[in-house]
């Protein structure tokens, strides 16, 4: 384990060391597969990618026509995945989750290891964040992580916990296995589509 000097995640300075001495464990890499599946059955979709890391995601869903934006608060989270994005780093963007705004009503919140790497007394104003951003119809879809260990992150949640966090506002359309986890998520995350309710 490397000798972290920032242990505070809601730090920028925690994350960009992180990313500044290559230890990203949550970093797959790539796109997972049941992303690329949503893709393929939904329309391009007005899509937020928050604490997108490297971004592979959006140059993935760039791609396909989707207008989608990846932000992160760390300097050095924004820089690589602006150099990933390649003709895409102008969406790529350094910005805080909970003062960001839209330029058009969002129809998608992807979700990827940014709930888990929020303390989890912050998750009420990230569920709420959620709310907030999509209006009815729009959709929340993405990787939950499901753990007990008091320790994170990755700070993980227990299925009551999610489905009291969410159900306020928005209720559960898909709740399935995922097969191609990292070794930090494996047999702990389930991807889920939640639909934002009246």
């Amino acid at each position: 384990m490397a000798d972290f000097q920032q242990r505070d995640p809601l730090s920028p300075a925690f994350w960009d060391e992180r990313f500044e001495r290559h230890f990203t464990p949550w970093d797959k890499g790539g796109v997972p597969q049941a992303l690329r599946d949503f893709a393929a059955a939904s329309g391009p979709l007005v899509t937020l990618i928050p604490g997108c890391g490297a971004a592979y995601e959006l140059t993935y869903l760039a791609q396909l026509g989707w207008d989608a934006t990846a932000i992160d608060f760390s300097p050095a989270a924004v820089a690589q995945g602006k150099a990933a994005a390649g003709s895409y780093a102008a969406r790529v963007v350094e910005a805080d989750f909970f003062q960001w705004q839209p330029a058009q009503p969002l129809q998608l919140i992807y979700e990827r290891a940014f709930l888990c790497a929020m303390p989890r007394a912050m998750w009420p104003q990230v569920a709420a964040r959620w709310a907030q951003l999509l209006a009815p119809g729009a959709l929340l879809a993405g990787y939950f992580f499901f753990d007990e260990a008091p320790k994170g992150p990755p700070f993980g949640i227990g299925r009551a916990q999610l489905e009291a966090l969410l159900q306020p506002y928005f209720v559960c359309m898909a709740d399935e296995a995922v097969s191609d986890s990292i070794p930090v998520f494996a047999g702990k995350e389930r991807w889920m589509i939640w639909r934002r309710t009246t």
